[in-house]
């Protein structure tokens, strides 16, 4: 899944492609992607691209104001949220051919006019969660609504993190992953960050010390950044390998910890599984392997 980090690269990869160019045509293949319907997706025929943003996990492409017959006048924003499975993939040369709807990955494409390329959205698997939106404000996709505070943001303290844990009788793992609390983060770099907070993914928020609050912020901030640095530049389709390749122990079940040396180990749930270093993080002691996990005694 990609997260903040692979969603802030794509959105400097796309700024230097798509802004000043203008959109040819718009080819839904998988119905289910479409999240809303006014205005029309064929409103974007014509359109510049004047620059991409970012709300969390979700892509956000700007486009200049068209005519009042287009689309009311107003400048449109294609928001796109890659969820689990969804990728785009960046093509200098599109298929004259335009695509089919069938069983394969292809979701999605976007054509640049006078022949630059554009991009294709896929998502692998049978659970269809790629989302794309138009509307005129990011604030009308209720994902980018609902959304906490970005974790890289200049105003995201110690002291407003604080804010955010205060009360709150939740497992921190599933804190980091919650976007209305904090955006961005899934969940690869909780494990990361957990891991190197040395903290259990199990502990209650309002449970932390003021120590452990300190060292929770400093593990968040510096691995979100330390992983944007490593993506920054790279292209589409080197971002999901470059993220592996930062990652210490989410994916690493069975390997050596690269700080300690022990057994990373993992705990399976229904439709994910976290990884972590009993050492580093639960005294040694390592974690039940059941939907409902608690420290063995």
């Amino acid at each position: 899944m990609p997260e903040l980090p692979e969603v802030e690269a794509l959105k400097g990869f796309l700024n230097e492609r798509l802004t000043g160019r203008a959109v040819r045509r718009v080819m839904p293949v998988a119905v289910n992607v479409l999240k809303t319907y006014d205005p029309p997706f064929s409103a974007l025929e014509g359109r510049t691209f004047t620059g991409v943003t970012r709300h969390g996990k979700f892509l956000d492409l700007g486009l200049e104001e068209g005519s009042e017959t287009a689309a009311g006048g107003g400048g449109l924003r294609l928001i796109i949220h890659l969820a689990r499975a969804g990728w785009l993939r960046w093509q200098e040369t599109l298929p004259a051919a335009p695509p089919r709807p069938g069983k394969g990955p292809l979701a999605l494409r976007l054509e640049l006019a006078g022949g630059q390329g554009g991009f294709d959205l896929t998502e692998a698997g049978t659970q269809k969660r790629l989302a794309v939106h138009l509307v005129r404000e990011p604030s009308e996709v209720p994902g980018v609504a609902r959304l906490g505070p970005d974790p890289l943001a200049p105003e995201f303290d110690r002291a407003a993190f604080e804010a955010l844990l205060a009360g709150r009788r939740q497992q921190i793992k599933g804190l980091l992953r919650d976007q209305s609390v904090i955006s961005g983060v899934g969940n690869a770099y909780s494990d990361e960050i957990l891991h190197a907070a040395k903290m259990s993914p199990f502990k209650l928020a309002a449970d932390l010390t003021e120590e452990e609050t300190d060292r929770l912020h400093s593990a968040l901030t510096s691995t979100l950044g330390a992983a944007v640095e490593r993506a920054r530049g790279l292209s589409a389709a080197e971002l999901k390998a470059g993220k592996r390749l930062g990652l210490r122990v989410h994916g690493r079940a069975g390997e050596p910890c690269p700080v300690c040396g022990d057994t990373v180990r993992s705990v399976s749930f229904r439709d994910s599984a976290l990884e972590y270093c009993p050492t580093c993080q639960t005294g040694g002691k390592p974690l039940a392997d059941r939907r409902m996990s608690r420290l063995l005694k």
